[in-house]
């Protein structure tokens, strides 16, 4: 028999989804799942892009662009310009998500064997989409002590070597919900010009900013266009996570042709999701409010809620729609199988995400799982009813 690749064997396994067969399981039995696990939003699609979709008058769905609809990306670069980041057309590709936009990222800055530096816990996947760009990633570690807070400079440039290339944060961040200030940006700033880096910024999150804070995107600095690539992703935004669009940003042109003629050797971005979301951008401001304000209300009910459960400790997040918590459990991951499998109180249990694979040392996050509060109040109020009793009986309480 034909032997798989090693990039085959060892991809690693998602953590947000590894659990899935046991909550099919738990379904299966009848007991009602919250998931918490996972940011899917239950928020509605803007009706404008619904209507698109809907309103799709072709005989044949041909490809597109390879740098996306000419019209989808000026109304991009507008958007952007809007907000204070200008770009044009010209300087965005448009892509299969915000995660082929971050792989693309990856193959654009980094050769084979390079290392890429990133404050953990991070976004799980990013090791998945290191793994098969060839690159390794060198973790910083955050603390939950601080908040995760950016870790400081000097523990970056301890880890510079021969082999770096980038910088990758993801800001607001995911898994732990931790904004940057604009003070931290500057700091990221300097180290990349100094040792001549790329600065990688995931901002998907960049709409989901609470208590009056300000999002600092690495596309305002100033000096650093050569540096800078951002991605992005509709997927949060106007909660359309199964429209794959994407886009990856620069003012770097070698950047840009690049990905581009990475671009074409997948040919193009789904037509229908690039048609759906720019009519996702004609949107009204109100649609952001409130999704905004539903968020932040979700957000103060949940963390409220885990900070009042004995022995639990979770940062209150300034961004995105997920929290790192601490729980007084002997093992996260075993927890998590245990609450799918063991537990259910009136018939509901709780999937949530062992933090361990955010760490590139799973016995950082031993004891953490992230949540994502993504769900209305009424099923959050659910899942904490369920999660607060299921650690009173838990066996392996510590």
């Amino acid at each position: 028999m034909p032997k798989i690749s090693q990039t085959g064997l060892h991809v690693p396994a998602s953590p947000i989804r590894k659990l899935v067969p046991y909550a099919e399981a738990a379904k299966r039995r009848g007991v009602h799942v919250y998931h918490l696990n996972i940011g899917q939003p239950d928020i509605p699609t803007p009706d404008e892009a619904l209507a698109a979709i809907r309103e799709v008058d072709v005989r044949t769905i041909a490809y597109t662009h390879s740098a996306g609809i000419g019209s989808y990306r000026e109304a991009l670069a507008r958007f952007y310009t809007d907000r204070g980041l200008p770009l044009t057309a010209e300087q965005l590709i448009v892509t299969t998500g915000g995660s082929e936009a971050i792989l693309m990222a990856m193959l654009a800055t980094c050769d084979w064997g390079n290392q890429v530096i990133v404050p953990e816990p991070y976004y799980a996947n990013y090791n998945g989409f290191a793994m098969e760009a060839g690159i390794e990633i060198v973790p910083v570690r955050s603390y939950i002590e601080d908040d995760f807070a950016l870790p400081p400079i000097e523990e970056f440039e301890k880890r510079i070597t021969p082999k770096t290339r980038a910088i990758l944060i993801c800001n607001p961040n995911n898994p732990t919900g931790y904004l940057y200030s604009e003070e931290e940006i500057l700091k990221l700033r300097e180290i990349a010009l100094r040792h001549d880096l790329f600065l990688l910024a995931d901002e998907v999150y960049s709409d989901f900013c609470y208590n009056g804070a300000r999002h600092h995107s690495v596309l305002a600095l100033q000096g650093v266009d050569e540096h800078v690539v951002m991605m992005d992703s509709i997927s949060k935004r106007f909660s359309m996570c199964g429209a794959r669009i994407g886009v990856l940003a620069s003012r770097n042109p070698a950047v840009i042709d690049a990905v581009l003629r990475m671009g074409q050797a997948r040919l193009c971005a789904p037509y229908v999701g690039q048609v759906a979301a720019e009519a996702a951008l004609r949107a009204s401001k109100s649609y952001f409010t409130t999704v905004h304000n539903e968020y932040e209300a979700r957000r103060n009910f949940m963390i409220g809620a885990l900070n009042r459960m004995e022995g639990v400790r979770c940062p209150m997040p300034r961004g995105a729609f997920y929290a790192i918590a601490e729980l007084p459990v002997d093992d996260a991951d075993r927890f998590a199988q245990w609450l799918l499998e063991e537990f259910e109180l009136d018939g509901r249990t709780v999937m949530v995400a062992p933090a361990s694979g955010f760490y590139s040392d799973p016995a950082a996050g031993r004891r953490q799982v992230r949540l994502a509060y993504v769900l209305n109040i009424d099923d959050l109020r659910g899942a904490m009813e369920v999660l607060e009793q299921a650690l009173k009986v838990y066996p392996g309480r510590c």
